[in-house]
């Protein structure tokens, strides 16, 4: 929970004049450090709530900042959040260890 709240406060309508690289590389700090915090045990719903949750923000963030309509999926897909964005995945971090599988 505090994750979710600490990237929600990362995304909030105050901070639509920061460059997108600041916020996603902010956001990637966070959940990278609690990701490293938490390696232990199964982990995999976890990191895949917090995913989501980060994604959703973060595209929120981009509709105010470039006055686009929300939902807005076809202009920040979950690929180009990633890829073109640099937002990190952190099912892929655990993905060739098996005691992070659920």
């Amino acid at each position: 929970m505090r994750i979710c709240e600490a990237s929600s406060n990362e995304t909030r309508r105050s901070t639509t004049l920061l460059d997108h690289k600041t916020v996603v590389t902010k956001l990637n700090q966070m959940m990278n450090g609690w990701a490293n915090y938490f390696c232990l045990g199964s982990v995999s719903k976890a990191y895949r709530a917090v995913n989501q949750h980060a994604r959703r923000r973060l595209r929120r963030w981009l509709c105010v900042k470039h006055k686009v309509a929300w939902p807005a999926t076809k202009q920040f897909s979950e690929a180009s959040l990633h890829d073109r964005l640099g937002l990190v995945r952190l099912s892929a971090r655990t993905r060739s260890f098996s005691w992070a599988s659920s």
